[in-house]
C-alpha cells in the first residue's frame, strides 16, 4: 500500500448534513495501514455529499454513508478495486 495515501472526508455544510462526521469517524476507526484520514473543507462537490476523495489515485466517492466505509476500505484500499456503485459520476463517468 502507498504510504502517502490520503482519505479526504468533507466536513463542510451539506456533507455534514448528509452524515460526513459519521463517515469520518468510521474511516478513523477502520485504521487503514499506510493511509492518513483527513477531515477537510469543501471540495466543491457538497451537492453529492458526503464526499470522500482518495489520493493519490484521485478517486471520488459520493453520497457515502458510514455503512459504506467497510466496503471502500476492503475493496478499494486493500484490494485496489474501487467501489463502482459509490464513485462520483462527474469524475468517473464510464464506471
Amino acid at each position: 500500500m502507498d504510504s502517502s495515501r490520503q482519505i479526504l472526508v468533507c466536513q463542510y455544510a451539506n456533507c455534514l448534513r448528509n452524515g460526513s462526521a459519521a463517515v469520518l469517524t468510521a474511516f478513523q476507526s477502520a485504521s487503514v495501514p499506510g493511509a492518513m484520514v483527513i477531515g477537510c473543507g469543501c471540495q466543491g462537490q457538497c451537492n453529492m455529499g458526503a464526499t470522500v476523495r482518495i489520493l493519490p489515485d484521485d478517486s471520488w466517492y459520493c453520497r457515502v454513508k458510514a455503512g459504506d466505509v467497510g466496503a471502500i476500505v476492503e475493496q478499494h484500499l486493500k484490494q485496489g478495486k474501487p467501489v463502482a456503485a459509490l464513485l462520483h459520476p462527474r469524475f468517473h463517468p464510464h464506471v
